[in-house]
């Protein structure tokens, strides 16, 4: 008999004894019966069964609820029983996060913006610009601030922590040109790092003194298939605080699966105009 068994056969004892426990309890206060004979004796005899048969089949359904419960319970430890709990509720369900409305920068004189492009082209830019930034702001580090996307350029977002505003520019540009990447020259407080995405494609990563050399700026640039790829962030030059990023976290910005996703979809379905290549002397 294994300890399923023995369970059930105690609680079915448990139940029988509860059940003429109170069947006696009930019936003993009924008045006793006059010594009569006959049919007086026979109706008092039927009586007293039906008080029994009505309390011992209410007292039944109570121990078979409770023992029905005790095996359903979750915790009750039945080996072997079917457990019943409430269902929990589906969780509510969760919409995509809607992407922050575009900054507003005015181009300067001679220069054009997106709200001058075709509407097709706009939405495609805007749709690509709103992939970006979820990206760029996972990647990125914090000190980068929150992102979001400009209405000036597919190339151009901003971010903003403490009042301080870091112009990103993110580029996925067709080049004819098959001229190798730049080289990495430490010159004039220059430094650069050299790394590699998962395929060898060589990365190049630098910090570089800007406006009066008191700030930096950084950047990456590697060549990918048909497009040369670039992603730098601006110092704030109010508080001249430098970009707050390393060419290490770039190179590992740069090796992320997310960001190589950006890239292919923009070397397929570029996003920019193909760079000019203009003849040398000119």
């Amino acid at each position: 008999m294994n300890r399923m068994e023995s369970n059930e056969d105690l609680d079915h004892a448990q139940g029988v004894l509860l059940v003429r426990d109170a069947m006696d309890r009930t019936t003993a206060d009924l008045p006793a019966l006059p010594d009569l004979s006959g049919p007086a004796r026979a109706q008092g005899l039927r009586r007293r069964a039906r008080v029994r048969a009505a309390i011992g089949g209410g007292v039944l359904t109570v121990v078979a609820i409770a023992v029905a419960g005790t095996v359903a319970l979750p915790g009750s430890g039945g080996g072997g029983a079917t457990r019943v709990g409430v269902a929990a509720s589906p969780p509510a369900g969760q919409t995509e996060p809607q992407p922050l409305p575009p900054v507003h920068l005015e181009p300067t004189p001679g220069q054009s913006s997106m709200a001058d492009l075709p509407p097709a082209e706009r939405t495609k830019q805007e749709q690509f610009q709103n992939r970006a930034v979820p990206v760029l702001q996972g990647l990125l580090p914090p000190a980068v601030g929150t992102l979001q996307r400009t209405d000036l350029s597919v190339r151009m977002y901003q971010g903003t922590k403490e009042g301080k505003t870091f112009t990103v520019v993110f580029s996925v540009r067709p080049t004819g040109s098959d001229t190798d990447p730049r080289t990495c020259l430490e010159v004039k407080g220059r430094t650069c790092k050299k790394g590699a995405l998962p395929d060898g494609t060589e990365v190049i990563a630098s910090t570089s003194p800007v406006n009066d050399g008191d700030v930096t700026e950084s950047r990456i640039f590697f060549r990918y298939n048909k497009s040369n790829v670039s992603l730098s962030v601006s110092p704030h030059d109010a508080s001249h605080t430098s970009a707050p990023v390393t060419n290490d976290q770039l190179l590992t910005l740069a090796k992320a699966p997310a960001f190589l996703d950006l890239i292919k979809a923009a070397d397929a379905a570029p996003v920019e105009e193909a760079q000019k290549i203009l003849p040398a002397g000119e």
